[in-house]
């Protein structure tokens, strides 16, 4: 027997007030909201972060920057055939 099932039986067997509780207990309680930070002190959050990211070389740059040219390309050229295609043979179909 899979767990939807054992929970369908276990909800059949309590009773509506039961079902009422349980949903009350199982709620979370709200999240501690964070008072706002100021300009300043956001930048200065945001450059701390950016000096942990491991930037990529000038090579691993350029490479990524041709695979995802080429990707377009090769992708633009198949749609573009694609719908070349379909066009024409609607055309065709129609009597157009």
């Amino acid at each position: 027997m899979n767990r939807q099932a054992k929970r369908m039986m276990q909800k059949q067997k309590t009773q509506p007030q039961d079902r009422v509780e349980q949903t009350r207990q199982r709620r979370p309680a709200a999240p501690e909201r964070r008072k706002r930070v100021g300009a300043r002190e956001f930048l200065r959050e945001v450059r701390a972060e950016l000096r942990k990211v491991q930037w990529p070389s000038r090579t691993e740059l350029f490479s990524y920057t041709i695979v995802v040219v080429v990707s377009v390309f090769v992708l633009t050229s198949y749609v573009f055939g694609l719908d070349l295609f379909f066009s024409k043979s609607l055309l065709r179909l129609l009597g157009g």
